[in-house]
């Protein structure tokens, strides 16, 4: 008979982000609410 299962990896804890990933995040976030409020404002625009 076949073994099917797949092979699990070892489970671990995730790293605290750096200051510099932490900066990154911010920024993309930042984008991120720009560019929804922009459609936002765009759909009401042409509606």
């Amino acid at each position: 008979c076949l073994n099917n299962y797949a092979v699990e990896p070892e489970m671990y804890f995730a790293s605290y982000p750096s200051p510099e990933q932490q900066q990154r995040y911010m920024l993309q976030g930042g984008f991120a609410t720009l560019l929804v409020t922009a459609l936002v404002f765009i759909t009401f625009a042409v509606s």
